[in-house]
């Protein structure tokens, strides 16, 4: 292997902030992308869904659990593909593991959630074994091939405006595997991470930024800082 030349101090910081230059680029890149995310049309979702989930039947509507976005991953996991019954497919356990802890997206009015045609069962049984805690919903109609994830992982994100649902955005691909991190699914989200320096709306919701940063185990609201929420096993 050709490794890139040693230098001294000065040298490397200089390579160093020039670097650094492009990232900020890159940085101010993303922060416009999302600004623009948080502004394509919506499309409404006309159709009824049905899922199973630990708690029973549950439509689209209810995976929200009362909050106003949600960001569904579809995994793979279930008869036919690899691991089955054992272990989700290698690409979507490992962006299983890579999920932060959801509590801090619901703190932000919006819900995390994974979906799959694995049974309820198999499903509880994965999560303990592997120690993920996101909500895992199972799919029993035609949700996934509605929304481009029958036969590819993808990731959607919703708005919920009372009982009517829409769908914002869609990640697949290699930006889909990017995702993992709280920041990463707010930016894909409508609201964004409503912080105050957003360029957002007018009217969006925003607080300034770190005051609502907390502790996954001592957030304000009961629901949270009891550990898991309503579906969670």
């Amino acid at each position: 292997m050709k490794t890139p030349p040693v230098v001294s101090q000065q040298e490397w910081e200089t390579a160093r902030q020039q670097l650094l230059a492009k990232e900020k680029e890159v940085t101010r890149a993303h922060d416009a992308l999302a600004a623009e995310r948080r502004r394509m049309p919506w499309l409404a979702v006309e159709k009824t869904y049905a899922f199973d989930g630990p708690l029973g039947k549950a439509s689209l509507l209810d995976l929200f659990e009362g909050r106003r976005q949600l960001v569904i991953y579809r995994a793979f996991f279930e008869p036919g593909v690899l691991g089955w019954p054992d272990h989700a497919c290698h690409g979507c356990s490992l962006m299983a593991d890579q999920v932060a802890h959801p509590v801090h997206l619901s703190t932000r009015d919006t819900t995390f959630a994974y979906a799959s045609r694995a049974p309820q069962p198999d499903i509880a049984r994965l999560k303990q074994r592997m120690g993920w805690i996101m909500p895992w919903y199972t799919i029993t109609d035609e949700w996934d091939k509605d929304f481009g994830v029958d036969e590819y992982h993808g990731t959607n994100a919703f708005f919920r405006d009372g009982d009517r649902v829409f769908r914002t955005y869609f990640l697949n691909n290699r930006g889909d595997e990017a995702l993992g991190s709280t920041w990463s699914y707010l930016d894909m989200t409508a609201l964004g991470r409503q912080e105050t320096w957003e360029d957002s709306p007018d009217g969006y919701p925003q607080t300034p930024p770190y005051n609502w940063w907390n502790w996954h185990d001592e957030y304000d609201h009961p629901e949270l800082a009891q550990g898991p929420m309503k579906g969670w096993t």
